[in-house]
């Protein structure tokens, strides 16, 4: 199973020093089995590829869906008749950067759970974990909390808290996420179709947005650029945190 989300993301900085942008991405949407077009390979070279090395554990050494479904046996999840996916930013030739990627566990057509993977352009990655305590579908209209934990932007501190909608329908992704430290903080979204993935498909995504995974790194850099002209405060990197995954530390219905 693999599909093209072509999506568009949206950035919005809250506080003292604003800042806005927004731009079309591509997501690939897998099982991490094989049946990909030509274009697209598993572990291996080409146009577009999902290596299983990064994705799933620590950055750069991944163990890909079996690190999902051991995290998930580990909580209790039932994996019986469950739909393991990945829904991640291929790399594109040598390059890859994924901002966020998201593991999600699906049954009867439903999200039950998922693991942001995120990263950050200094090496570091921590993944978020989030779930009903029943293993219930996940709706848009939930807000699932959980505590900043790494470093992202140099222009935010390691504190405050995010807050996750998740919106995933047969149709459609529709993704929130609102970070929140006192008055300050960050808005960003992604929304996108979900369609088959073809070889036409992914040759006008090339040419539509080329460089891949080299050009969200440029656009990151340009807007940290921007809020640097601004003078935004510059804040020194702390060490990774410990341990790479922890949980959502609140979950509950209401408006996004």
């Amino acid at each position: 199973m693999i599909e093209h989300v072509s999506a568009q993301t949206f950035h919005a900085r809250r506080g003292r020093l604003k800042n806005a942008f927004r731009y079309g991405v591509d997501y690939i949407l897998t099982d991490m089995t094989l049946g990909a077009p030509p274009l697209l390979s598993r572990n291996r070279f080409n146009l577009f590829s999902v290596q299983d090395r990064r994705h799933g554990g620590p950055r750069g050494c991944g163990r890909g869906i079996l690190w999902f479904r051991e995290e998930l046996e580990r909580r209790g999840f039932p994996l019986e008749g469950a739909q393991l996916l990945l829904l991640t930013q291929p790399s594109f030739l040598w390059f890859h950067f994924n901002p966020v990627s998201f593991w999600i566990a699906v049954r009867d057509g439903s999200p039950r759970a998922f693991i942001a993977e995120v990263n950050n352009t200094f090496g570091h990655r921590h993944c978020y974990f989030a779930a009903h305590p029943d293993f219930g579908p996940i709706r848009h209209s939930d807000v699932i909390e959980a505590e900043k934990l790494m470093h992202v932007s140099p222009f935010q501190q390691v504190a405050g808290r995010y807050r996750f909608n998740f919106g995933m329908t047969d149709q459609a992704f529709n993704i929130r996420i609102s970070y929140t430290n006192g008055t300050e903080g960050v808005l960003a979204t992604l929304e996108g179709a979900r369609r088959p993935v073809t070889s036409g498909g992914l040759l006008r995504a090339a040419l539509r947005r080329p460089f891949g995974a080299a050009r969200v790194v440029a656009l990151i850099y340009w807007q940290a650029l921007k809020l640097w002209i601004k003078r935004a405060p510059f804040l020194r990197k702390p060490p990774p945190p410990k341990p790479l995954i922890s949980d959502s530390s609140t979950f509950s219905g209401g408006g996004a």
